[in-house]
Parts: structure tokens; C-alpha cells; sequence
């Protein structure tokens, strides 16, 4: 989804009442779904929203890192994001979200995806096989300089070459928070037959040369 078809804004209306599975209930019902807005130091509001309009912050480009202006009706004002989100298990609809209000001048930790960039020469040439080992790395920065994602560029990864986290694109802006950063992002390897008959080969000089030791007895 383009960034001109991302909303910027969602409004919030306070809930009030008992909030258990039918109160849950009836607000899905009326159209909107429950959700919780916490964070800043500032106590925790229970509100309703529009799912549609959390859908499309959900499927954006930044995804669950968006940052938009959140409004409460009748109350406060101010940047929020969505740091957790509950889907109906069989129809997968939206049933609650939690929101975190955000302080644009303090660092936070978040998680954003790792995109692989190009055909690797070992797949498209040497017949490798390609996986990815980590979807997603946690970092922190400002709220401003949040990444919709971290390219890295594989075109040049043989069989048995491997992406880690510190071949990653690194910059002033944010910090990678993993503290190994030799952990595995990406990796090409040899088809599976291949690497059968690697190691049936390997292993036939040991067999031999036990054999000779044992016939020398």
C-alpha cells in the first residue's frame, strides 16, 4: 500500500461500562473494535475504533511501525502507534488492539522486517538453495527514523555464504539491539542431494583407512 493511502490519524472513543466478553462483543457488533491506549506515564484508556482504518495502518508499508495522530474524543491528543494486535483465529478479523502513545523526542525499541535484495549468484548460478534464518531485527532510534525495513543485498552470496546481522546497512540513526552480531540473517547452501553425496564421499577415506588399520591387527 502506498504511503498516500496510509492513514495518518485514527479516532478514538472512550469506552464505559464492564468490560468483559459481552461488552467485547456488542462493540464488534456496532462495527468498531475494543482497544487500549497506555503509555507516556499517563494512565491507560479503554476506547473503540474503527477496524478498517487499523487494517490499512496494518498493511502500509511500515506496517504495525507506523506512528499516527491519535485522537480521543473528548480527551487528549497526540502520536501513537500499534504494538499489539489479537485476530479472530478462523476468519482472522481484527478483535483488539493496544496502542502506545509516543513521545517523538525519546528513543524506543522496535522490530522491523529485513528485506533480501537481488537474486543471490549461488541460487541463480550454482543451483543453491536460499533461506532466510531472521525476518526481522530489533532496533532503537527516535520514532521519526523508524525504517519500514533493512535491505541487504545478496546478488553476491555463493553457496555456503552467509548474511549476518553485521553485514546489515548500519547508520547514526538507529542501533541494532542483538547482541551477537555475528547471528545468521541469511544463508545459501547446496541442494540436499548435493550435500548427501559430499558427505557419502567424505566419509569413504575414514571407512578405508579404518579398514587397513584393522586388517594390520
Amino acid at each position: 500500500m502506498s504511503k498516500s493511502n496510509t492513514p495518518t490519524s485514527v479516532v478514538a472513543t472512550p469506552r464505559t461500562g464492564t468490560f468483559n466478553k459481552n461488552h467485547a462483543r456488542r462493540v464488534r457488533k456496532s462495527g468498531l473494535i475494543p482497544a487500549v491506549v497506555y503509555g507516556a506515564g499517563q494512565p491507560s484508556v479503554a476506547v473503540t475504533v474503527d477496524p478498517k482504518i487499523i487494517v490499512r495502518i496494518l498493511h502500509s508499508e511500515a506496517g504495525h511501525n507506523s506512528i499516527f495522530d491519535l485522537e480521543i474524543e473528548g480527551g487528549e491528543s497526540g502520536k501513537a502507534m500499534i504494538v499489539d494486535w489479537q485476530n479472530e483465529p478462523v476468519k482472522g478479523t481484527l478483535l483488539h488492539i493496544d496502542l502506545k502513545r509516543i513521545a517523538l523526542g525519546a528513543k524506543m525499541k522496535v522490530s522491523v522486517p529485513v528485506h533480501l535484495v537481488g537474486t543471490s549468484t549461488g541460487v541463480k548460478n550454482q543451483g543453491g538453495v536460499l533461506s532466510q534464518i531472521l525476518h526481522e531485527v530489533e532496533i532503537e532510534c527516535l520514532p521519526t527514523d523508524i525504517p519500514s525495513h533493512i535491505d541487504v543485498d545478496i546478488t553476491e552470496l555463493e553457496i555456503n555464504g552467509a548474511i549476518h546481522i553485521s553485514d546489515l546497512p548500519h547508520t547514526d540513526k538507529y542501533k541494532f539491539l542483538t547482541a551477537d552480531e555475528n547471528q545468521l540473517v541469511a544463508h545459501v547452501t547446496a541442494p540436499k542431494a548435493d550435500a548427501e553425496a559430499d558427505a557419502a564421499a567424505s566419509s569413504e577415506p575414514e571407512v578405508a583407512k579404518k579398514g587397513k588399520k584393522e586388517e594390520a591387527k
